[in-house]
């Protein structure tokens, strides 16, 4: 169809010399180095994308572990002190019968941040490797992570929230560990860790003749 360097028979934006600002969609010339519309630095391709995309995705991963391995909740009665993991609390609450709550707290907890990790690294080793297939998917994928990024601090939300209901001066009290931190810096680094990925990269691959 006359396009330049195309395989697919379209013509991308670049192609055309054109390049749309990542803040406000404002379309310009490639050669615009600032958008006119909101100031936002005008780039076709984020070339440091993947560097940051993994330093910010071993952060993840590394404050994902202690998140696990200490106490996410601690409990002060007038009797007993008890900690609770996020796995523990998941299975104290399938012993009391709250099936539910539990499968919430493990998908929450457990499913989504792994899932994260994993869809992340696929799409990272993806471009990096020049994939050509399966295209429409990965950029499916990418926005996934994106949208239930927000959804991985329900953990964090529930023991704020215990933390600021449940303060009985000397009968009960209930405190967050430092797995809630540790939680919270995990979800953090995966949400930038997604937000510094270009999914543009992802359709580069296909303008490349192999």
């Amino acid at each position: 169809m006359g396009s330049t360097g195309s395989i697919s028979g379209l013509t991308t934006a670049r192609e055309a010399g054109l390049i749309a600002c990542q803040r406000c969609g404002q379309v310009h010339r490639l050669d615009q180095p600032v958008c006119k519309r909101c100031g936002g630095v005008l780039v076709s391709r984020d070339v440091q994308s993947l560097q940051k995309v993994w330093a910010w995705l071993i952060a993840g991963i590394i404050a994902y572990f202690p998140a696990n391995i200490y106490p996410m909740l601690l409990t002060s009665t007038l009797v007993e002190r008890t900690e609770s993991t996020i796995i523990g609390g998941v299975v104290e609450l399938f012993e009391h019968g709250s099936w539910g709550i539990a499968l919430i707290v493990f998908v929450a907890s457990v499913v989504i941040p792994v899932g994260k990790f994993i869809a992340i690294m696929h799409l990272a080793i993806s471009v990096q490797k020049g994939a050509k297939d399966q295209q429409h998917g990965r950029h499916k994928t990418y926005e996934i992570v994106e949208f239930i990024g927000r959804w991985s601090m329900i953990d964090v939300f529930v023991v704020a929230i215990l933390s600021a209901l449940v303060q009985l001066d000397t009968i009960a009290t209930i405190n967050p560990g430092i797995a809630a931190i540790s939680f919270a810096l995990s979800v953090i680094f995966t949400m930038l860790a997604a937000q510094s990925f270009d999914s543009r990269l992802i359709w580069d691959a296909d303008r490349t003749p192999s």
